[in-house]
């Protein structure tokens, strides 16, 4: 990175991930009788654990990604200046970890937690500049609503997706070394680039001590920040011109969440309120133990990620139909396979 070759990258690249993830570890064990003590998150009928377990290790993670990257910023030179909106996007992911600690500790109402989230992230779309455009075809002022609410959702959904050991994990790492991929290639900037390798790195760090039967829980105060900076980087990439590759990504994701949610608004189920029926968490209840669901998703989101790379580095429509197309298919197998269980 200090030189703009493949070598720096290489270099500055090891070191940001092995500084994230020390980092974050060691932050995890300096909490850990702080969260043990003041964010002990209690199981119930919603839970898949099943003795109380500290949550808030999202901590840990933000402040370690975060650390990570201005040291990187700092350090290495990145062959371009730092777009003068990474600031704010740095700003809104602390304000959502405010957010997120507040809900863990004394849980806010539905709506005004939406409201909330809804202004942060606003608040970054404000920040945009005009050029940036994901479907130029619509309405600059459509696409833009568009944005706000789904990046409302994928905050979110990030949140409703974290409901069992190393799921997270098994989502954040595969996404994050497709975007350091995608940002060698040219397809995200380098800032981004480096967001991504520190977020990776600390959530490598957080692995460690989520591994089933976790120790520590990431928390709102994880989990809604880095839903936050992981569709930040995925909207960089859309506005790139690869829209595709965005959405390949996070595909399991958007589908097991998204199907849930209509699933339960058909039911009238109250949609807003935690719930064990997503994909994944039927499937622990359907005879698949913990580890065989997450690798699974993991396995599917590293498939997910070669097709994102394959629709950026072979450009052409033919490409990002196939990506969508193949990406489709496993997240559809893989659904099915949770939806029957094991006999």
């Amino acid at each position: 990175m200090n030189d703009g070759s493949g070598n720096g990258w290489l270099v500055g690249g090891a070191v940001t991930v092995i500084f994230a993830a020390l980092m974050c570890a060691l932050l995890i064990v300096a909490l850990y009788p702080w969260l043990a003590r003041y964010a002990l998150a209690k199981p119930n009928a919603r839970s898949s654990h099943r003795t109380p377990t500290p949550q808030g290790a999202g901590i840990a993670v933000i402040a370690a990604t975060m650390g990570a990257a201005g040291v990187a910023l700092a350090v290495f030179s990145l062959g371009a200046s730092p777009d003068l909106n990474l600031p704010k996007v740095v700003a809104a992911a602390l304000i959502m970890t405010c957010l997120g600690a507040v809900d863990d500790i004394r849980p806010l109402p539905a709506g005004l937690r939406l409201i909330l989230q809804a202004a942060v992230i606003a608040g970054i779309i404000y920040t945009l500049p005009d050029q940036l455009r994901v479907v130029a075809q619509l309405p600059w002022w459509f696409e833009r609503g568009l944005l706000l609410i789904g990046g409302v959702w994928f905050v979110n959904l990030v949140n409703f997706m974290d409901g069992i050991d190393w799921m997270t994990v098994a989502e954040v790492i595969p996404i994050t070394a497709t975007l350091t991929i995608l940002g060698m290639a040219g397809a995200l900037p380098s800032y981004g680039t480096v967001l991504a390798l520190a977020l990776g790195g600390a959530m490598l760090g957080f692995a460690y001590f989520n591994r089933p039967t976790a120790k520590v829980f990431l928390g709102d105060v994880g989990s809604l920040p880095i839903g936050l900076i992981l569709g930040w980087m995925l909207l960089l990439v859309a506005g790139g011109g690869h829209l595709a590759a965005a959405v390949v990504m996070p595909l399991y994701y958007l589908a097991d969440a998204t199907i849930t949610l209509f699933r339960r608004l058909i039911r009238r189920e109250p949609f807003w309120e935690g719930h064990r029926t997503h994909f994944y968490q039927r499937a622990t209840d359907k005879g698949f133990t913990t580890m065989a669901v997450v690798a699974r998703v993991f396995v599917v989101n590293v498939g997910l990620g070669i097709l994102a790379i394959i629709s950026v580095v072979v450009p052409g429509r033919p490409s990002e139909i196939a990506a969508l197309t193949i990406g489709a298919v496993l997240v559809t197998w893989l659904l099915a396979a949770f939806e029957r269980g094991r006999s």
